[in-house]
Formats: structure tokens, C-alpha cells, sequence
């Protein structure tokens, strides 16, 4: 009698202790939720041009803010530029937008040319229309091929993560002018 007694109390405590834990299933905390895994993640590769324009009459990157010594810098080094680039499918400035390169970029090194670069790839263009790609990294700019970090997006690129390689196409040395080719791998 005893022996049941002491496995019926046991059975009570797993009913009262395991019972709510196993019908909550994955949820074990109030604040913290597993969600379902939904297959394999897609990997999209997008190759498109951003025109960086500082001059004339319609720039599309500016000086926001600078350091007391950034003009004696070689580096422009403690410069911020905010920006709203176009997008578009070829080098030609007249081709077709597929989007605009939206953040700010600063000089970030005193040595080299070295960009701190913070903005999101916003598509208004195609499948990708309303869905943004944001990176965040240093940018080399005078190295001929330079690779940042993809670390989120929106829309179709929800829980973006990849890497964006930048290759010059053309730059002026006068005005700061640019158009840099990007070859974006995301998955998500």
C-alpha cells in the first residue's frame, strides 16, 4: 500500500510539473517563442550600379558633418556624407533605376581611404519592389574590389544575411563623383 501511495504521488507530480511544460510545446518562456523551421533559406544574387554624385546642381551625397582637422586630412578622415543613390541596372546613368542606395558613408581611417558605410539597397524595381538590403562596413575605396557585410533587409529580404562585393567603374578624382558596380549574394 505504501509503494502505491508513493507511485501515485509521483504520478501527480509529473502531471502537475511536466504536463503544462509538454502542452506549451516549443514555447518555454512567456518572452521566447522556437519558431517552426520552413525549409531550406533562398539565395538571391543581384548585380546592379550606384551613382554617387557630389557635385552640380543635384548632388545625391553631401557633407553632413566634419572633424576641425578634416581639411588638412588626405583621407577627408572624420567626414560624414549622407546619401540618396540611384540604382540602376547598367553603368549608364540613363538605364533603368531598379532602386536607391539610402544611409551615410564617413572616413573612418587616417592611412588610407576607408569608408564606414551604413545604408540599405531600397528596390523599387521588379520582385524586390519595397524590400531593402542593409549593409554595414568599411569600404576600401581604392582597392579595386572591396567586400562588406549584408546584416538584414526587409520585405522579401526579411532575415537577410550575405556580403556585397563593390567594384569601381568609374570615378573622378576632381569631384568625387562615382559609379561603383555591386554584386550582392543574400540569403534569407
Amino acid at each position: 500500500m505504501k509503494m502505491a501511495k508513493a507511485e501515485v504521488s509521483s504520478l501527480l507530480f509529473l502531471l502537475v510539473t511536466i504536463l503544462p511544460l509538454a502542452a506549451q510545446g516549443s514555447r518555454l518562456y512567456s518572452w521566447a517563442n522556437q519558431l517552426e523551421e520552413s525549409g531550406k533559406d533562398k539565395v538571391t544574387n543581384l548585380q546592379f550600379y550606384f551613382h554617387d554624385t557630389l557635385s552640380g546642381k543635384n548632388p545625391t551625397a553631401v557633407k553632413v558633418a566634419q572633424a576641425a582637422d578634416t581639411d588638412k586630412s588626405p583621407t577627408l578622415f572624420g567626414s560624414v556624407f549622407m546619401i540618396d543613390d540611384a540604382l540602376t541596372e547598367t553603368a549608364d546613368p540613363k538605364s533603368k533605376l531598379v532602386g536607391r542606395a539610402q544611409g551615410l558613408y564617413g572616413s573612418s581611417c587616417k592611412e588610407e581611404l576607408g569608408l564606414l558605410m551604413a545604408m540599405s539597397f531600397c528596390f523599387e524595381d521588379g520582385p524586390y519592389k519595397d524590400s531593402t538590403i542593409s549593409m554595414i562596413g568599411k569600404n576600401s575605396a581604392m582597392n579595386p574590389i572591396r567586400e562588406m557585410p549584408i546584416v538584414g533587409g526587409t520585405g522579401m529580404f526579411r532575415m537577410a544575411r550575405g556580403y556585397a562585393i563593390a567594384q569601381t567603374h568609374w570615378f573622378d578624382p576632381k569631384t568625387g563623383d562615382a559609379i561603383v558596380g555591386y554584386n550582392v549574394t543574400v540569403v534569407h
